[in-house]
C-alpha cells in the first residue's frame, strides 16, 4: 500500500535522500525576563476586597537562523485595588522551535498561534507561582484561544487592506 502514487510513510526518504515532510520541534523554553512588584506590602495584606486583575499579553516571533524561530510571549499583570495597586507582575517567556519543510505561508501561523498555545500553560505556572511567592493567592490565568485571535486578526487586517484598496479607486 506505501507504493501506491501519492502515499506518504512517516519517516520515508524520497529518492534524492532527504526528508521532504514537515517537521516542528520545541528546542528550548526559558524565562527571559521576570519582574514581580509589591510596592505596598506589608499594607497590602491588610486591604479587603479583591483586587482588579488587569492582563495585558503581547507575542513576538522572530528568526534566529534558517530553520530555527524564537517565540516570545509577554505578559503584564496589574492588580489594583481602592487603596493602590496591590502588585504587578511582568513576564517574558521565550521558546525555540525548529521548524523544517514548512511551507511558507504556514510559518507565520505557525509562530504566532500555535507556539504560544504550546509556551502558554508553562508561562502560565511561571506567573501563579511568582504571585503566590508574593504571599498572594495563586494567579491563574484562563487559557487563551491564540488561534481565534490570529485568525481574528488577519481577518481584521484583510479588512483594512480591502478598504484602503476600495479607498483608492
Amino acid at each position: 500500500m506505501a507504493e501506491e502514487e501519492g502515499v506518504v510513510n512517516a519517516g520515508e526518504t524520497f529518492a534524492n535522500g532527504e526528508d521532504n515532510l514537515p517537521q516542528v520541534g520545541l528546542i528550548a523554553q526559558y524565562v527571559k525576563d521576570l519582574s514581580f512588584e509589591n510596592p505596598n506590602a506589608p499594607a497590602v495584606y491588610q486591604w479587603q476586597g479583591q483586587p482588579q486583575i488587569d492582563v495585558q499579553f503581547n507575542i513576538r516571533a522572530d528568526t534566529l537562523g534558517e530553520d530555527v524561530h524564537e517565540v516570545a510571549l509577554k505578559i503584564d499583570v496589574t492588580a489594583k485595588a481602592e487603596q493602590g495597586v496591590a502588585f504587578q507582575v511582568e513576564l517574558l517567556f521565550g521558546g525555540l522551535f525548529g521548524l523544517r519543510n514548512v511551507p511558507q505561508e504556514q510559518v507565520q501561523a505557525f509562530l504566532l498561534a500555535e507556539a504560544p498555545r504550546l509556551l502558554f500553560p508553562f508561562a502560565r505556572r511561571v506567573l501563579a507561582d511568582a504571585v503566590r511567592d508574593g504571599n498572594f493567592p495563586p494567579l491563574m490565568l484562563e487559557p487563551i484561544d491564540f488561534s481565534g485571535l490570529y485568525m481574528q486578526q488577519q481577518a481584521q487586517a484583510q479588512a483594512l487592506q480591502a478598504g484602503e484598496t476600495a479607498g483608492q479607486a
